[in-house]
This record gives structure tokens, sequence and C-alpha cells, in this order.
């Protein structure tokens, strides 16, 4: 034990362990003596077994025992709201955000006692003052606590649900040229994150072409990993609102979302790019504009049977939509010579979904006329097991174009 506490049951706890307990069981009892123990109970410091921890340590100390320093006492709402209003004294308004940024950093505790006193509708709010002002000083504390203690309550959820000036000042944050500006963006897309997940259908389909062309050039600066997987997160949520998709097409996120897969390597991020890339090839735009860069169709090509089933399920059904709503002949030939004929062929042999293979099959029919006498047709089925070519072969052949 570090900092012992005595429960009203009369059993002394670490406040820690005991604390966390409390905090996520469903029904709470005393470990001990399996009598209710209430989440809010009070916790006693029992001094004179800290007392008795501490002089252990000392008398072992020849044994590389450090000592333990005495516990600090237990935030209170009082001090949170007095730290709250210091941010509206100037000579006070950094000191009193680096040292909730403190306490947030410190415990569960801490940040359970900072939501009940307001400071989350006090972050958001001193966010908004900020783009409004033009103030910068504090903005990353500022951000940095919001994202540490965001819980989403009913009334924390109700601030951010219609909140479209919130949202303006997240991507003003994003503008900015401030010193640790990686920090700065990579606290700001987190914010945003957590918003988007519970923003109304009315505000997501009220955002500007402006909001997305600055998220699209956040991705392009590959801030951070983290980063990155939180704004494709943000554009994946937004896209069935509105005319979100076309906006984001617009905003020249296809182009970008090819270029950071062409040199990423971590599964989940290829997963999240893939995701995003089947919504937006779902409108013609997006289509286009993948078809428009030199390795569009190469890329989604060599990423099936090489990732995980998700990412061959949304690349299928990206070669799917363009076979069916996007193939010129030129296409057609592309399709072949990268190799995406071969693949769509060798999912029919894997263990992939029933639906992904119905997808790749139908591409592969619609177009047979075109790849069936194709010579990279013949030389893949030549290169692979005898007892498999009559299989392959009739994807293509047996299957009249429709």
């Amino acid at each position: 034990m570090k900092d012992p506490v005595t429960a009203m049951t009369g059993i002394t706890y670490d406040r820690e362990s005991i604390e966390h307990w409390l905090l996520k069981a469903k029904d709470t009892t005393c470990p001990v003596t399996k009598q209710p123990l209430p989440k809010d109970s009070d916790l006693t410091p029992n001094h004179t077994l800290r007392r008795l921890i501490q002089a252990w340590c000392i008398a072992n100390a020849e044994n590389g025992v450090d000592r333990i320093p005495t516990p600090k006492s237990p935030l209170n709402k009082s001090h949170v709201l007095k730290l709250i209003s210091d941010l509206n004294v100037p000579e006070l308004y950094i000191k009193a955000l680096r040292k909730m940024e403190e306490l947030a950093g410190e415990s569960e505790r801490n940040r359970r006692c900072m939501v009940e006193a307001g400071m989350i509708k006090a972050m958001v709010l001193l966010i908004i003052k900020c783009f409004k002002e033009g103030i910068r000083k504090g903005l990353e504390e500022a951000l940095r606590i919001l994202h540490l203690i965001w819980t989403p309550t009913v009334e924390n959820k109700q601030l951010v649900k219609e909140n479209f000036e919130f949202i303006e000042s997240i991507i003003w944050v994003l503008e900015c040229e401030v010193d640790n500006h990686v920090e700065v963006k990579s606290q700001a897309v987190l914010v945003l994150k957590m918003i988007i997940e519970f923003a109304s259908a009315n505000l997501l389909e009220r955002l500007k072409l402006d909001f997305f062309k600055q998220i699209v050039k956040v991705l392009k600066e590959k801030i951070t990993q983290q980063a990155t997987k939180a704004l494709l997160h943000v554009l994946i949520e937004v896209c069935p609102w509105g005319r979100n998709r076309v906006k984001i097409v617009d905003a020249g996120a296809v182009f970008e979302l090819i270029e950071l897969e062409l040199r990423n390597q971590e599964k989940k991020t290829t997963e999240l790019i893939f995701s995003l890339l089947a919504h937006l090839c779902s409108c013609a735009d997006g289509r286009a504009q993948l078809l428009k860069h030199a390795a569009g169709i190469a890329m989604v090509s060599k990423k099936i049977l090489r990732v995980s089933p998700a990412t061959d399920d949304r690349a299928v059904h990206i070669l799917s939509l363009i076979s069916k709503f996007s193939a010129t002949h030129e296409v057609l030939l592309e399709m072949l010579k990268v190799g995406t004929v071969s693949k769509l062929c060798m999912v029919l042999q894997a263990n992939s979904e029933k639906h992904t293979k119905n997808e790749a099959r139908e591409a592969l029919r619609l177009h047979s006329n075109v790849w069936n006498n194709s010579p990279c047709i013949a030389v893949y089925l030549l290169t692979k097991d005898p007892s498999r070519r009559p299989v392959l072969r009739e994807s293509l052949i047996s299957f009249p174009p429709k």
C-alpha cells in the first residue's frame, strides 16, 4: 500500500485499488466483507498504517526500498471551482491551466472530481473564447485537459451536440501557427474525434468545404499516427450525412488517401483508409479521382489478401463499383495490366467472406468478354495448381457478360 484508506465497512485498502474497484464494479460491495459499498462512500485516510509503511520503507532503505512520500490530500470540488475562476484572472490564467493539467494526469479520482465541478464546460467555453479573441496562449493545455477528462454524460453530449461554434474553434486551432504545433494539432484532432461522435445530424450536414479542406491538409502533414487514425475516423463518421462525401472528394481526400496508403505499413490505418475510400467511391467524382491517380487501381488491388478480411471486403467493393459504373476500355485494360483481374480470381479461391466472393465474381462476369482471352489471365492460370484451373476459368468463361 502507498495510500491506505479505510472504507465504511472497517476494512483498509490502498486508495488507488479501492477507488478503481468502486469505479468499475456494477454492484459495488466491500471485497472482504461483501457488504454494500456505495460508489460515493467516504474513504478515511489510515494515518497510523501509513506511518508504519513509511517507517518500514526507511528501515529497509539499504535493501533498495524507496520511502513512500506522504500522499496528497484528495482533490475537492471547491479547489476545482477556484481554479476555474482563476482562468478569468490574466496573471493566474496559465498557472491555473497547468495546475488543472497536472491534476487531471494524476488520477481517475481527480478527473471525476473535475468533471463533477463543470471542468468540461469550462474548457469548451475557454477554447471558443480563444477562437473568438484570437488567443493562442494556453490552447495546448486546454485541449489536453479536455481530452483527459472527457466523459460522455448526457449533459456533456448535449454540450457538443449542436455546438457548431466549437467545431469552428477546433478547425481554427488546426489552422493556427503555434509553438509546439505537432502536440497542439494532435490534441485538437483527438478532441475533434470526440465531438464528431456525439454531434447531431443537423450539425454534420452543415459542415462546410473549408472544414474538409483543413482536415485533408492536416492528414497530408501526417503529424502523428494517432492523429492520422483520428482524422480518418472523423471523415468516416461524417460521410453518410448530406453532401459530405462529395465535399470530401472536392477537398482532395482521395488523392491524399492513396498517397498515405502507399507509405503506410500499419494494418489498422489501412483498414480505415479502405473503409473511407469505399464510401467515397460510391459517388462518381470519388471513382474518377481514384482512377485519375496513376497508382489508384494498382494500390487497391495490391492490398487484397495481404492485410485483413475487412480490407479485402472494402477493396473488392471499390473494384466492383469501378467495374459497374466506371469501366471504360482503358480502365479494363489497366485492371488487367496491374493484376486486378488475377486478384479477383484469387479471392474466389481464398477463404473470403461469401459476399466478398459474390462481388468479385460479379465484377468478373461483367467484363468477361474483355478479359476472357487475355494473356494476363492465361499466364496466371498456367502458374497455378492445375486442379484449380477449371474453377478459375469458370469465373471468367462460363458466365456471359450482362
